[in-house]
């Protein structure tokens, strides 16, 4: 039945229909197949166009590397502060209580500020209040009995000390390190998110820097001058790092020159971040950083190495010279991509040849396999890296990336096994770092009753106040006032009937009719004075008193037959010494280096180098870290 029906002629109501053979061709699939054609060149053709963008999406989310922040212990203020508003400015301290609680519920806010630029701006302003703290109550030469302890954010190792520039460059660290974490957590798949992230690493390196060229002397390793040095470097590859990125967010032109250019913005990334792996694997850096951080800037390095192969393998294989192109771009830029040409060939030569780009392109894409493979060996060897499912992936996907593309080149040429020559560098923006403004906070003085820091500092001692009665006209007829914010009594007349009752030249007015007058200006107290009743005026004035000789700063070095020692500085006071004349250093070291001296004893007390600033130039071999890389070639 089956077999009469297909071979005869089918009938009206028959199953088997014309047109029904699915094989048949037909005018309307001859044009589906044409079409289909057509939009496979048009899909080849839209992905050679934005390839490079989608094959560089996964370089976005490489993690960055933020710092950690210090902790420290609790300080109690109340007893030292009180004690020395009692005695230096002859206050009673029951007043300042508050003042000083304030301070402490600052400090202990700073311990945990907040991943933002709030968190930031409380640093800063604790910062500030630090100045204002160490003009009021410390001395180079007496501290108030506060102790200071901080504990090395790479160690653990604690650290104390009496000296506020402990505390003050703690939390320039901590600002620094807050910046990084939010740097670290932007959003940078997006332009806003990666600006921020590359503004905030400038900050932070700034803050590092500032740090670095201010507290010198610091027994926290974390705070060393080599430390700074290397995190400078570390958070200026990172925010370069976000430059690539963001120029890849942008687009990428899968155009020739295009390519290439961005080819050596990733060569130039990597040898930034070659550089901070030459950084730490300084000593005694290498055993206080830790391995996570070694590991990531060499995975970083071998990665945008080859991704900048795999760039320049792109711009040689999938793009010919056409008759239409800009030849002397290409060759300018084709020059600028080597120090010395693939077999001393002219770049026209082998941007007009086939055979040699081709050479060229795979030797590029074999060298960037091997960089990939690399990477991923070194990734595989940090086990807290192994355990970042991102950093694996981008290394896979890159490595896979690079190996399909060698294997859809033709294999007639695989016995020649010619690696990539050496990219050159080059970048279109300097990465330079952004000086910060970490004294510029608007914050109010909590101890500004006791005056104008100018006049009512620690580096000057005032008797308790006194009162003085005033006539109407004595002080027009026996002295004369000077000086806005704390008002100073000058030209006194010794006959006068104010110095009778007590007043001295060089005496401030802090009182006049109990208003207190610490912070007013000459034109307000004469107003007062002027318009006194008739029965007088009581004033209360203060007199400068001096201060206490300054202590010498006595240091035990011990030698040991070692080539670089260590010198503990040690406060003591010597009774009947006058340092009248001498110029006492501000910055006294509580760890100091110092030189081996086979001439001299293994116990030495050094003296007049810490209390007159003098200082001998040292050799460069005898500086501790000089061989760190200079970081100014590249930023």
């Amino acid at each position: 039945m089956t077999d009469s029906v297909r071979s005869g002629t089918p009938r009206e109501n028959s199953y088997f229909r014309k047109g029904c053979n699915p094989y048949a061709e037909t005018g309307r699939s001859k044009l589906q197949s044409h079409r289909v054609s057509l939009n496979q060149q048009i899909i080849k053709a839209m992905r050679l166009r934005t390839g490079a963008e989608n094959l560089l999406r996964e370089c976005l989310c490489f993690p960055l590397i933020p710092l950690g922040l210090k902790e420290t212990k609790d300080v109690d203020f109340v007893v030292p502060l009180k004690d020395f508003i009692q005695e230096h400015y002859s206050e009673n301290p029951a007043e300042y209580e508050d003042q000083i609680l304030d301070l402490m519920d600052l400090r202990q806010a700073v311990r945990t500020p907040s991943r933002s630029e709030a968190g930031v701006e409380l640093l800063s302003s604790y910062y500030t209040q630090l100045g204002f703290l160490e003009t009021r109550f410390f001395l180079s030469s007496r501290h108030p009995g506060l102790f200071f302890t901080w504990y090395d954010s790479m160690t653990g190792l604690p650290a104390c000390q009496q000296h506020l520039s402990m505390e003050k460059a703690s939390v320039l660290f901590n600002m620094a390190a807050l910046l990084t974490q939010i740097a670290a957590r932007a959003d940078r798949c997006s332009p806003a998110g990666l600006h921020c992230s590359m503004t905030a690493l400038q900050r932070a390196a700034g803050v590092l820097t500032q740090l670095r060229e201010t507290y010198t002397h610091t027994p926290s390793f974390d705070l060393s001058p080599a430390m700074q040095t290397m995190l400078v470097g570390l958070m200026l590859a990172q925010a370069r790092e976000c430059f690539f990125e963001k120029a890849v967010l942008a687009g990428t032109i899968n155009q020739f020159c295009s390519l290439l250019r961005l080819a050596q913005e990733a060569a130039w990334l990597s040898d930034t971040y070659a550089l901070v792996n030459q950084s730490i694997a300084q000593a005694p850096i290498k055993e206080h950083v830790p391995a996570a951080w070694c590991h990531t800037v060499q995975v970083k390095q071998q990665h945008y190495q080859a991704l900048a192969h795999y760039l320049v393998s792109i711009a040689l294989l999938d793009h010919q010279l056409n008759p239409g192109d800009d030849t002397d771009q290409q060759d300018k830029t084709m020059s600028e991509l080597y120090t010395v040409m693939p077999e001393e060939l002219p770049p026209l030569n082998i941007l007009r040849s086939r055979k040699h780009r081709q050479r060229l392109g795979k030797a590029h894409l074999r060298s960037a396999i091997k960089g990939h493979e690399e990477a991923l060996r070194v990734q595989s060897l940090c086990k807290s890296l192994k355990k970042i499912d991102i950093f694996q992936e981008i290394l896979r996907v890159s490595h896979k990336r690079s190996l399909t593309k060698y294997t859809e080149l033709e294999q007639e040429d695989d016995f020649d096994l010619m690696n990539g020559p050496n990219i050159i560098g080059k970048t279109s923006q300097q990465i330079e770092i952004i000086q910060p403004q970490v004294s510029s906070a608007k914050v109010v003085d909590l101890f500004q009753k006791l005056g104008p820091p100018a006049a009512f500092s620690a580096r000057q001692k005032w008797t308790a106040p006194r009162k003085i009665r005033l006539q109407p006209g004595d002080w027009e007829q026996g002295f004369t006032l000077r000086d806005d914010a704390a008002v100073q009594v000058t030209g006194l007349d010794p006959s006068c009937a104010a110095a009778g009752f007590g007043l001295k030249d060089g005496d401030i007015i802090v009182k006049v009719a109990g208003k207190d007058c610490k912070w007013s200006s000459r034109s307000e107290v004469m107003n007062l004075l002027q318009n006194m009743p008739v029965d007088g005026v009581d004033i209360q004035v203060v007199s400068p008193q001096g201060l206490e000789p300054a202590q010498l700063p006595k240091s035990a070095t011990l030698s040991v037959g070692l080539s670089k020692t260590y010198s503990l500085s040690c406060w003591a006071l010597d009774e009947g010494k006058n340092m009248k004349g001498k110029k006492v250093s501000k910055k006294l070291s509580f760890l100091s280096w110092g030189s081996k001296n086979t001439k001299k004893a293994a116990s030495t007390v050094c003296l007049p180098l810490a209390v007159d600033g003098s200082r001998h130039p040292a050799s460069s071999s005898d500086a501790p870290f000089s061989n760190l890389p200079d970081w100014s070639s590249l930023y």
